[in-house]
């Protein structure tokens, strides 16, 4: 295979449709890096390392719309309920020692958002990880990205594939399915489930007045 060096991986990736990706496998750390600083200046796009298989992952209007209503979701639940949660967005998550990285769709700091509160960038080699982060799987497999968050030790990890929102918990070095967050535990998949569907035949400001709403039934 030709390997990164050789190719121009920003004018590939150019020319991918939205929703698509592309696979590089036997793939170094050397590898992902260098692709990474090639494909930078791309717009929408995610690219996540396990070890040896780099995936470039275009970006589609609906998976957006889906990682737009996740942030503002946890905003309005931040400010109506006066809870420091602080947004890092699809920041690069890589660790070479741990030879892996990845680009969440969005990613919180709660319990430890004091530890990165003034912080304008974070080395995730010396960091803490993000206490929430969010995966939209609507085009794509994201099963691999459970041993890359794993191997980054991120606490708690959402994943959407377009029906249904479920909450995993990192304990004993694996993820396990659970019903209600640990960072945010007014949260249930069940809830987010039902919050996320309503784009289906709702707006997103609709929704989120009904998010309010229901946050204000909740006290």
């Amino acid at each position: 295979m030709t390997t990164a060096k050789a190719t121009n991986y920003y004018e590939i990736v150019s020319y991918l449709p939205a929703g698509s990706e592309l696979i590089l496998r036997g793939q170094t750390f050397e590898d992902y890096e260098e692709i990474l600083e090639d494909v930078g200046e791309a717009n929408g796009l995610r690219v996540s390392y396990d070890g040896e298989i780099v995936k470039i992952m275009t970006l589609s209007i609906r998976h957006e719309k889906y990682v737009r209503f996740f942030e503002m979701l946890i905003t309005t639940l931040s400010l109506k309920l006066r809870k420091k949660i602080l947004h890092f967005g699809s920041a690069t998550m890589k660790i070479s020692r741990k030879n892996r990285g990845s680009e969440p769709d969005c990613c919180f700091y709660i319990q430890n958002a004091e530890a990165v509160a003034r912080k304008s960038s974070i080395d995730f080699s010396r960091d803490v990880p993000p206490d929430v982060v969010v995966e939209v799987d609507i085009h794509h497999d994201s099963l691999d990205k459970f041993s890359i968050y794993s191997a980054l030790r991120v606490p708690e990890f959402w994943l959407f594939d377009g029906e249904k929102l479920k909450i995993y918990k990192f304990e004993n070095d694996d993820y396990f399915e659970i019903e209600k967050s640990i960072a945010l535990p007014i949260l249930t998949s069940k809830i987010l489930t039902d919050f996320l569907n309503r784009l289906e035949t709702s707006d997103q400001f609709e929704v989120l007045l009904e998010f309010e709403k229901w946050l204000e039934n909740q006290s």
